[in-house]
């Protein structure tokens, strides 16, 4: 049997010879250096069409790392960027770029082009009350549709259903988040009150700065009281159908998600659905670890929540 990728992980995880480990890494860096700078740069056809890293994805290796634009192969990072420009105008495109990682300067120009010179000056030395007049200027006065958070840490931005958020302390930004895990507290109540100021308001948000964060939303007793008594009947409304065979899945399914789903019912015999989300989700690697929470993990958690709200709160208040 050849040398398989799985034996040099272990070798790596087990080998207690440094000097022999260093090698392997140094070899492994060349070959990766190799591909990008000259394998993949050299050929722009095979580069724009068919990267020899799937999605660009040691573009990411490098960003993460703290390298400059400098250490990045050039043209390959131009496409990368054109790519995500291109996604962001509804144009066609090779792949989608979700997780797709940038530095700010170009995440600014790619979504405000015209004031990304200004909004990067302005956001590398933290003068956040004129990066907020542009992005209110472009809402307000250009019709544009967008949504912006900032936190301590983070610059959260929603256009329609796609996330980017800009990482102020490592300065680069993640576009589209999608499958990458969320490590943060703070980035997870941020995510989650972007989400709620928008799509449901009178909901209620929480955040446990060591360990979780609590949303709770209702479905009112007026709701609840019309729903009928037998699944056996035949089914003449939404909530009928939605409480009887869909809502009990929904439920089973946020299990995974949450660290704790509880209900209840409040003294005005409203249910009160609470959901408390942490950084890990209830699902086990094959080494029985917990598997971080990812943000489209996250999504199906918002999307139970914005059913409920719109469909089963809103009409009643």
């Amino acid at each position: 049997m050849p040398l398989q990728p799985n034996h040099i992980i272990k070798f790596l995880n087990n080998e207690t010879e440094t000097k022999f480990r260093s090698e392997l890494i140094d070899l492994l860096n060349k070959r990766i250096r190799f591909l990008c700078f000259e394998e993949c740069e050299r050929d722009r056809i095979v580069c724009t069409l068919t990267p020899l890293c799937s999605k660009r994805f040691l573009l990411k290796l490098r960003i993460k790392n703290h390298l400059k634009i400098e250490d990045l192969p050039q043209f390959c990072y131009s496409v990368h960027k054109g790519v995500i420009q291109r996604d962001f105008r509804n144009k066609r495109v090779v792949y989608k770029p979700n997780d797709a990682f940038v530095f700010i300067i170009d995440f600014l120009d790619i979504f405000f082009h015209g004031d990304y010179r200004k909004l990067n000056k302005f956001i590398s030395f933290r003068n956040w009350e004129e990066s907020m007049k542009i992005f209110d200027d472009r809402i307000q006065n250009r019709n544009e549709n967008f949504k912006y958070l900032l936190t301590s840490n983070f610059f959260i931005f929603k256009f329609e259903q796609n996330i980017h958020i800009i990482f102020l302390n490592e300065e680069f930004v993640l576009c589209n988040a999608n499958r990458e895990r969320l490590t943060d507290l703070e980035l997870l109540f941020g995510i989650c009150k972007i989400f709620a100021d928008q799509l449901f308001p009178e909901i209620n948000l929480k955040l446990n700065p060591t360990d979780y964060v609590e949303i709770s939303v209702k479905v009112p007793y007026n709701v609840l009281s019309k729903v009928k008594d037998n699944n056996s009947e035949e089914f003449k409304s939404k909530a009928d159908n939605y409480f009887w065979n869909i809502f009990w899945e929904d439920l089973n399914t946020l299990t995974h998600y949450c660290e704790e789903l509880n209900l209840q019912m409040d003294k005005n015999q409203n249910l009160e659905i609470t959901l408390s989300i942490s950084l890990l989700t209830n699902n086990y690697s094959d080494d029985g670890k917990r598997i971080p929470l990812r943000f489209r993990d996250l999504r199906i958690i918002l999307n139970f929540i914005n059913r409920i709200y719109t469909d089963y709160f809103v009409v009643w208040v």
